[in-house]
Order: structure tokens, then C-alpha cells, then sequence
């Protein structure tokens, strides 16, 4: 074995290692990365030569998370790892827009980088390190690519900046992102904040951009020590230059019209297909089909390059908007009416229907994860058919592209919900897009910020989202940036940064950058740009509902908390659960019961005010303590010769004794009470084993005493 290791501290002592040359060696590029107890294999593999007609780079990435990381083992009726979990996916897709943007445009070879987290220390957090894995074990691969790249978390706690900090750390973070890039720029940010200014994101992104550089610098290091400086040579694709020149001299001009016209987008692309299509028309009769394929690979370069020109030449967007204009908006509430919560938002040819569903604890979502594990009760769906952009998609699921545009919206929304006792429901937010053209998760924030305060959860304050593009000609200098990018903006743009904020700051974000140089100076100007949209955004939806709604809706569901001594939890339970399961039939509400320090935390869940109160009575009837001098509805249980034992509560039986029934003097029990009478009594006293004496002539009328003679 030839093992080769790099290492480097974070700046504050904790130290990362990376290791190649002993794990995986039939990968074209394998390395370990190792901080503390957590290490990652990241390997990457890729073919050589590509498949005929490509003309993408068909890359994968997949995070996964071994149970026996963790010494824990799998759930489900197999035991074993299964497809990835949201979460998985969530880090997957963080390190593939890092890598995708630095390969070069013409490579287009099947490749797959696979990360795997095989030992962990529960308190170092491993998607920090994945990126850095993965593109470590291309710098040690003869695969080509632009990079090194890294991926760090940056976080702002107790008002310090801190590069990957402890999991046990970040519950006290006011700013959390995950920020990748190469030695010279940022390619992606993806992150969540409490309401921070402009100029701190800026600030944090430089924090993480210096760390970002040193890490790249090892990775060169790396390089060097292989012998991995020299990569393969490859030819993925064809030319034909003049077939370019004739493509771009026949449309150019008519693309460019096309584009200034300020057509909507199904009469647009109507007319783009009308122009190719009149091209081709023109192509011999037998021309072959890579010269069909190549026309209109050259015809996607045309239309590049006028979209992009009209807009630095000529300030003009493609449907007649100035560069800071928002698309119409118009947005609707309580639209669903049995549902919970309702809202339709719509910007421009861009539609969500979202709802809110209210739930009880029982609809938490329980995570079952290697790394992490426990409960959520907080959930965002976010669903794109293809009806959406007018085509015909099968529905399979939630891809992954739903799942991180979700995450986006979660994230956003998250930040105003109101925490603990205040909100004790489960909500999940379905976003249905139903019609895009840009921005579609944006519109997710916005619609779930109506929906929310329709459904009367008493959010802290009204969130708004946009997507802001750049177009930049790197060699002329020359950039505009545009407010609520249309999707072909996005396409054919360098930038696509979704920003979400309340009137006081920013919340959350992400970015993808497909180009190199941006400085912080036009980033700062972006993010100024969106905070002017985001705010005209947000009193755009005020117009709708500009607060929640006093109450909620005559049919969602109630929420009692009720608090109870330790001691009482295994009462309100029962047997085996007996005395719950009782009351949860007899009275129709949902009942659940954990335990918080030396409390029980009841919360009683139902559709209806009666079958609440119904079950608040039961609980605290159960849960009461019996009051000395206090006056009960006793039930008689049981009768013995020396008195009879008298229910005053549920569970809880006191000693009527014989001297304490009637002032008269009694003899025996005979005939005086029998079981199940219901009488009146006293609690006179509880002595230290907690039996109770009760007494039922205090209550009656004392007898005179005869008179004297």
C-alpha cells in the first residue's frame, strides 16, 4: 500500500485528516476523511468514453449513512440500510451543485461519486465534510475537473463565527450555512438565519470563503503526492463549424426579435420552435441525424447568447420587465374550505395551492436515521406535476428535486413558527404548483405564509421569497441583475439565489452559481436588489391577510395542554394502558403523555370543544389531589364491618369508618350503606401513608341533646 495522508486544523485546534491509498483502491479516486471519531469514504468512478448522442455530464452523487456508524441498527421488517432518507438526500444534492458547475462543459462520461459516513462522533456534524470528500477523491483521480472545490458550515454563535461547529453548538446559532466553492469563488450557499441584515450574510460567506481556500490548498497537496496532475484525455463531442456559422447566421436575428417581443411564455416558445424548426426545413433531405442533432445544439448556443446580449445591450428582459420588476401578483386565502388552513399565490405564470393540516402529537413524523433520530413535527411537502409546465410527466414520487426545494420552503417558514407551549400541533404545508415559470419554491414561502395565518397559527411574522439571476459577461465586465427570474432566465442565466426574509431580515437562502467571478460587491448588490423585491412582495400578500387569523377554523381541531404531578402518569395510563384507551373511546379526543422533568405533559387532541372538556374533567379528576376539609360525591366500593371504604376520586378510596356515618351510635354495617350508593363526604384527614379518613355526619345536622329536667 502506498497510503498517502494530509491534515489541517479548522483554526481552533480540531483537526482534519485526509487519507488515500488504503481504502477502495479499484475506485478511480477513493479517500477517507476524518475529523475526530467521524469519518466519510467518498470514492468516484467514472467511464470511459461516453454514450453516443450525450451532450450533459450524466452525474450522480449519493450520501449515505451506515447504521454501524453510529452503533445502531437499522429499523423495518429488513434491517438493513434502504433508499436514502430526505436528510441523505438533502447532503447528496448539496455536494452535487458544489461539483456539477467545475467539470468541464464538454465532458460527458458517466460518473458517480458515492459518500458513505462509516464512523461518527454524534456531536461532529459529517455533511460539513462531504464535499471536501468528495472532491478530494477527484483530486486523487485522473478524472477531469476543474476544481478542487470544499464545502464548509458556517455559523454565527454567541455572536462569534465558528467553520463547522459542534452539533451541540449550533441549537445556540443565529446563522447556519452551508457555503462550497473553489480557491477563487462561492458556487453554492444554502443556509437559515434569524432575521440578519444584508451585510452580515456577506460577511459570514467571506468567513467561510477563507477557510474554503486553505482546504483547497490541501487538496492540491494531495494532488501532488499522487502523481494525479495529468488527467485523461477524452473527445465527448462532435463539431461542425460551419454548420454553427450557418445556424447562427440564419437565426441569430430572428431569436433576438423572438426575445425583445415580450411574449408570454407558451407564444415564446412557440415562436423559438418556429424559428429551429424553419431552419431545419432548410437542412438537405438526407442530412444525418448528428448534423439534426448538432443544428440544434447550435441553435441552444443562439439562443444563449441573444437573451443574454439583449439583456446586457439593451436592459430588456424576456417578457418586457425591467430588471428590479416583479411579476403581477395576485393571492387568495381560505380557498380550500375543509382544510385547515388555505392559500393560492400566483406571480406571474407561476401558481402554488398550498394547505395546512393541524395534527396532534400521535402525527408526528418520527426519523429513524443513523446520525440522527427522533421526532418532527413540523412538515413541508412540496409537489410539481408535470401539468405544471404543460407536459406529460408520470407521477412518481418526490424527486429530488421536490425534496430541496421543500427543504428550502421548510426552512423558511420554520423561523416565524411559535415554539413551544405556543404551538402545540403538528403541521404539515402541502405546496401543489400547479402552474412555473420560475421560481416555484418562493412561491411555496409566500402561499405557506398565507395558508398559516389563514389556518390562525400565530406565526411571528409574514415571510416572503424571491429568486434573483445575474447575467455576466465575464470578459467584458459587464453584469445585470434581475428580480423573480422567469425559468428560462434561470436556464440560460449564470445565477440562481433565492432569498426569503420578513420585513426585519433574512431567513433563509440558497444560491448556484454556474460561473466564476463573482465578486462580493455585485453579491452585496444582488442581495440589496431582493430585499426591495421581497418587500414588495410581502405587501403584496398583506393586501390579502396581513396578520393570522384570530382563531382557527370552526373545524380544526383543539389542543389542551394540561401539566400533572410525575406521579400521576402512570394513573391517567392505566394497566397496560387501560385507563387512556378507556378514555379515548369513551369521550372521542386523542390523548398523549410524555414526561418533562417532574411533569407530565397531557395534551388532549379533538374536533370538538364537548369531547375535550369531557376528557379534561376525567384527567384531572385522576390527576387531583384530595384536599383535607374539602366536601366529595363519594361512591361507596366496599363494605366491612367496621365501616366501609368510599371512592372520592378515580383510583383514590378513603376509610368512612362506622363512628363517622350518623351521629347516632351504630352497631354493625347492616343495612346502613351498600356498594355503588353515592354519598356525601369529608375529607378530614391523610395521614403519612396517604390513607384518607372521611366522615359523613359532619355534614348532616347535629341532634339536640335532650333537655334536663
Amino acid at each position: 500500500m502506498n497510503v498517502i495522508k494530509k491534515s489541517f486544523d479548522l483554526g481552533d485546534g480540531r483537526i482534519v485528516e485526509i487519507e488515500t491509498g488504503k481504502l477502495a483502491k479499484q475506485a478511480d479516486g477513493s479517500v477517507v476523511v476524518k475529523m475526530g471519531d467521524t469519518m466519510l469514504l467518498a470514492t468516484v468512478v467514472s467511464t470511459v468514453g461516453a454514450k453516443p448522442g450525450t451532450d450533459f455530464l450524466p452525474l450522480s452523487v449519493d450520501y449515505q449513512e451506515k447504521y454501524a456508524a453510529t452503533g445502531r441498527i437499522p429499523g423495518g421488517f429488513l434491517r438493513r440500510e434502504a433508499r436514502l432518507s430526505d436528510y441523505e438526500v438533502l447532503i447528496s444534492r448539496l455536494v452535487d451543485r458544489a461539483l456539477r458547475p467545475m467539470f468541464p462543459e464538454d465532458y460527458h462520461s458517466d460518473t458517480q461519486v458515492m459518500i458513505s459516513l462509516i464512523s461518527a462522533d454524534k456531536n461532529i456534524m459529517p455533511d460539513c465534510l462531504a464535499g471536501l470528500a468528495a472532491s478530494a477523491a477527484l483530486a486523487v483521480s485522473d478524472i477531469p475537473f476543474n476544481g478542487p472545490i470544499s464545502e464548509v458550515r458556517v455559523a454565527k454563535i454567541d455572536g462569534k463565527l465558528v467553520i463547522n461547529p459542534y452539533a451541540s453548538d449550533l441549537e445556540r446559532a443565529t446563522l447556519e450555512f452551508m457555503v462550497a466553492g473553489s480557491a477563487h469563488d462561492i458556487g453554492m450557499v444554502e443556509g437559515e438565519c434569524d432575521e440578519i441584515q444584508e451585510d452580515e450574510m456577506v460577511e459570514a460567506l467571506k468567513f467561510a470563503h477563507d477557510a474554503i481556500k486553505k482546504q483547497c490548498a490541501i487538496q492540491l497537496e494531495l494532488t501532488e503526492a499522487t502523481g494525479k496532475t495529468v488527467k485523461r484525455e477524452y473527445n465527448h463531442e462532435d463539431h461542425d463549424e460551419d454548420l454553427k456559422a450557418q445556424v447562427y447566421a440564419a437565426t441569430y436575428d430572428k431569436v433576438y426579435a423572438v426575445a425583445k417581443s415580450a411574449l408570454g411564455k407558451d407564444e415564446r416558445s412557440e415562436r423559438f420552435k418556429a424559428v429551429v424548426t424553419e431552419f431545419l426545413e432548410t437542412l438537405p433531405e438526407d442530412a444525418s441525424d448528428l448534423t439534426i442533432s448538432l443544428a440544434k445544439h447550435y441553435f441552444h448556443d443562439v439562443q444563449y447568447d441573444a437573451v443574454r446580449n439583449l439583456l446586457l445591450n439593451e436592459g430588456i428582459r424576456l417578457d418586457g420587465r425591467a430588471t428590479t420588476q416583479i411579476r403581477p401578483i395576485w393571492s387568495e386565502v381560505g380557498y380550500l374550505p375543509a382544510a385547515h388552513g388555505s392559500a393560492v399565490f400566483t406571480r406571474g405564470e407561476t401558481q402554488s395551492l398550498t394547505s395546512v393540516t393541524l395534527g396532534s402529537k400521535d402525527d408526528e413524523q418520527m426519523i429513524d436515521g443513523a446520525f440522527i433520530n427522533g421526532y418532527n413535527k413540523f412538515l413541508l411537502h412540496y409537489n410539481f406535476p408535470g401539468f405544471s409546465t404543460g407536459e406529460v410527466r408520470p407521477n412518481r414520487g418526490a424527486g429530488r428535486r421536490e425534496i430541496g426545494h421543500g427543504a428550502l420552503a421548510m426552512r423558511s417558514l420554520k423561523k416565524v413558527l411559535p415554539s413551544g407551549e405556543e404551538n402545540p400541533y403538528t403541521i404539515r404545508i402541502v405546496s401543489d404548483i400547479l402552474e412555473s415559470n420560475g421560481s416555484s419554491s418562493m412561491a411555496t414561502v409566500c402561499a405557506g405564509t398565507l395558508a398559516l395565518m389563514d389556518a390562525g397559527i400565530k406565526i411571528k411574522a409574514p415571510v416572503s421569497g424571491i429568486a434573483m439571476g445575474l447575467i455576466l459577461d465575464e470578459k467584458t465586465g459587464k453584469y445585470a441583475i434581475l428580480s423573480d427570474i422567469l425559468g428560462d432566465e434561470d436556464h440560460l442565466g449564470d445565477m440562481d439565489f433565492k432569498v426569503t426574509g420578513t420585513e426585519k431580515g433574512i431567513v433563509a437562502c440558497q444560491m448556484d452559481l454556474k460561473i466564476n467571478g463573482l465578486s462580493y460587491e455585485v453579491l452585496a448588490k444582488a442581495l440589496n436588489q431582493a430585499k426591495e423585491g421581497r418587500l414588495h412582495i410581502l405587501g403584496e400578500m398583506k393586501k390579502t391577510l396581513s396578520a393570522p387569523n384570530v382563531d382557527l377554523k370552526p373545524h380544526a381541531p383543539r389542543i389542551v395542554s394540561l401539566s400533572i404531578d410525575k406521579e400521576f402518569i402512570g394513573a391517567v395510563i392505566g394497566p397496560g394502558g387501560k385507563i387512556i384507551q378507556e378514555m379515548q373511546r369513551e369521550t372521542g379526543a386523542s390523548i398523549s403523555i410524555e414526561e418533562v422533568g417532574n411533569k407530565g405533559i397531557v395534551e388532549i387532541f379533538a374536533d370538538n370543544k364537548a369531547a375535550i372538556d369531557a376528557a379534561v374533567g376525567r384527567i384531572n379528576a385522576i390527576a387531583a389531589k384530595p384536599e383535607i376539609g374539602a366536601i366529595y360525591q363519594g361512591k361507596v366500593k366496599s363494605i366491612m364491618a367496621f365501616g366501609a371504604f368510599v371512592e372520592i376520586m378515580p383510583g383514590k378510596d378513603g376509610l368512612l369508618h362506622i363512628s363517622e356515618i350518623s351521629w347516632e351510635r351504630l352497631e354493625n354495617m347492616d343495612g346502613v350503606l351498600k356498594e355503588g350508593d353515592k354519598i356525601e363526604v369529608k375529607l378530614l384527614d391523610v395521614d403519612k401513608q396517604g390513607k384518607m379518613k372521611l366522615s359523613r355526619k359532619v355534614l348532616l345536622p347535629k341532634p339536640e341533646k335532650p333537655a334536663t329536667v
